[in-house]
């Protein structure tokens, strides 16, 4: 009967379409994206009353201040939304984003023409001024076939703030994506970024989330063509009080696919929340892929939460390869008493445990401004919790 059911449930949708019980169909229609209760499995984790009336979907006017650097030969410009689903966004999956794309009313349209290839880093630098502000974004990042760009999306100040992105990768092409969320501390950040892979091209995308009050991220992925490749990489450190949610679904919908997920995560200070929900659908038509998914967190000090859950949903076994690890532990003590005995201070040893526990992801992040920051920023935020109390 359980077998029946979950068959059944997989089965749902138009045509060969599967539905993930981790990621709702996508709709434009709002009737589609109801208002959630926090009973929900996508929403469980999520604290509803702090999202300070985002959902309920008011209309607004206010924006953010964008400040861009764009290299040679690419362009952005403001499209409509029909010209935006007719450019192939990809449609919300939960409340944020189908708000997001009806409010919004245009789109911003970052374009890489094909065959460019771009030395220099996109960088789309997004600020807001008050959390009184309600904004709404929709973003649609188009790489052309065989081109080669990086893109970074930066926002900072303060603001209620819910996005959908939409990256279309064309066939061939090479597109290394990173948006970092560094708010101010009462600010809430809702955001769904969703990739088309084309045939033979290869995505990094990275998600970084280090300030605001509320942070719930959603990465998406799914194929054009076979032999798409997709990495999804995430680096979060939670404070005090703050929530960090960050949300993945790599949809293996094409034969000869890869996908692979790190995301590694701190937490100190009383309140600290952090969510990682990671999900990997197989379908029937996916034969000879490779997929893994692995989420890492380290607890700092007492008074925190990590939640981690890893999924696998597979529905044929003519795959390469499939794995999920997940773990959440404190200091190694191993490591501690070794850093110890050779006479580094409690102090120098926990921050050099912290440095190595996030150095390896950092280093695949590919953009070295970004990467010298990170570091940076991991010493602020050990600064402001774990080595004080050492001092």
């Amino acid at each position: 009967m359980t077998r029946e059911s979950v068959s059944s449930a997989l089965e749902q949708g138009q045509g060969h379409l599967v539905v993930s019980h981790l990621n709702p169909p996508p709709s434009y229609d709002l009737d589609d994206h109801p208002v959630p209760t926090g009973r929900e499995e996508i929403w469980r984790f999520t604290p509803l009353k702090r999202l300070r009336g985002i959902l309920d979907g008011e209309a607004s006017d206010a924006h953010l201040t964008w400040e861009t650097t764009l290299p040679a030969g690419v362009t952005l410009r403001e499209v409509g939304a029909d010209e935006a689903v007719a450019l192939g966004e990809l449609a919300p999956n939960d409340r944020p984003s189908a708000l997001a794309a009806a409010n919004a009313g245009g789109a911003m349209l970052l374009d890489v023409p094909a065959d460019a290839v771009v030395a220099e880093p996109v960088v789309l630098h997004l600020h807001g001024e008050s959390v009184d502000d309600l904004v709404w974004g929709r973003l649609i990042i188009r790489v052309g076939t065989h081109a080669d760009v990086t893109v970074v999306l930066n926002h900072t100040g303060s603001a209620r703030y819910s996005a959908i992105t939409t990256v279309v990768v064309g066939d061939g092409a090479r597109a290394n994506v990173l948006t970092l969320q560094d708010w101010d501390d009462d600010a809430v950040h809702l955001g769904r970024d969703a990739i088309r892979v084309g045939r033979d091209a290869s995505v990094k995308h990275t998600s970084i989330s280090f300030g605001g009050d509320v942070v719930r991220m959603h990465a998406n992925v799914e194929y054009a063509g076979p032999g798409g490749e997709a990495e999804l990489l995430g680096l979060y450190f939670a404070d005090e009080g703050q929530h960090l949610e960050h949300r993945l679904f790599a949809d293996h919908n094409a034969p000869k696919t890869k996908s692979h997920v790190l995301y590694k995560g701190a937490l100190q200070g009383q309140g600290a929340h952090t969510v990682w929900i990671g999900n990997v659908l197989i379908r029937k038509v996916a034969e000879g892929i490779e997929t893994y998914e692995e989420n890492r967190n380290l607890v700092l000090t007492d008074g925190c939460q990590a939640d981690s859950v890893p999924n696998l949903e597979i529905e044929t076994g003519e795959i390469e390869g499939a794995g999920h690890a997940s773990a959440t532990a404190r200091f190694d003590d191993e490591q501690l008493f070794y850093l110890r005995s050779r006479g580094v201070s409690e102090k120098e040893a926990q921050r050099l445990v912290v440095h190595g526990f996030f150095n390896d992801l950092i280093r695949k992040v590919g953009i070295p401004s970004i990467e010298d920051r990170l570091l940076e920023t991991v010493e602020t935020e050990l600064a402001k919790n774990v080595l004080k109390e050492l001092a």
